[in-house]
C-alpha cells in the first residue's frame, strides 16, 4: 500500500497544480465568452476552483503533507489546445469544447483519488475529494446544458446561414 499512498500524494500534487492553472485560465475564458450564461458559468467555476484549491490544502493537511503542486502537463496541454482552438474558431462553441475537456480531465482525476482515498482508509480526504468531484460533474453538466440549449444551436444556424450566403 506504500506505493499507492505515494502515487495518491503525487496525483494530489498534480491536481493541485492543475487547479492553480485553471485559476489563471478561467478569467480569460469568461472574458472571451459572448453568451451571458456561459460567462456566468465560467465566473462561477472560477469561485469553485478557488474552493477546490482550499479543499486540496485541507486534504494535504489531513494527510500530514505540505500542499504543493507538481507541474500538471496534461492541464498545460488542455489549456494550450483550448487557447489555440479559441483563436482558430473564436466562438462560444470552441470555448465550451475546451472547458469540457478540462472538466472531464478533472472528473477522471478526482474520481481516481477518491477511489484511492477509500482504499487507503483516508475517510476525511475521501469526503473532501468527493465534494469536489460532485462539483466538477455539475460544472460539466452546466456546460452541456448551455451548449445544447443555445450555443451549439446558434453555431449550427450560423453555419447554415454562411452556406446559404455562399450559394447565393
Amino acid at each position: 500500500m506504500r506505493e499507492l499512498r505515494d502515487l495518491f500524494l503525487q496525483e494530489l500534487a498534480d491536481i493541485y497544480d492543475a487547479e492553480h492553472q485553471l485559476l489563471k485560465a478561467l478569467p480569460r475564458m469568461a472574458e472571451a465568452a459572448v453568451d451571458a450564461e456561459l460567462k456566468e458559468a465560467f465566473s462561477e467555476h472560477l469561485k469553485q476552483t478557488q474552493t477546490h484549491v482550499d479543499r486540496l490544502k485541507q486534504v494535504f493537511e489531513k494527510l500530514g503533507h505540505p500542499a504543493k503542486g507538481k507541474p500538471c502537463k496534461a492541464m498545460q496541454g488542455l489549456i494550450a489546445e483550448g487557447e489555440e482552438r479559441i483563436k482558430e474558431y473564436a466562438g462560444d462553441a470552441a470555448l465550451i469544447c475546451a472547458a469540457q475537456k478540462v472538466e472531464h480531465y478533472e472528473i477522471a482525476s478526482y474520481g481516481t483519488v477518491c477511489s484511492w482515498a477509500r482504499l487507503l482508509e483516508e475517510e476525511d480526504a475521501e469526503e473532501l475529494l468527493n465534494i469536489t468531484l460532485d462539483e466538477e460533474k455539475a460544472a460539466d453538466q452546466k456546460l452541456t446544458d448551455v451548449a445544447e440549449e443555445t450555443i451549439n444551436i446558434e453555431a449550427a444556424e450560423g453555419e447554415a446561414e454562411a452556406e446559404e450566403e455562399e450559394e447565393a
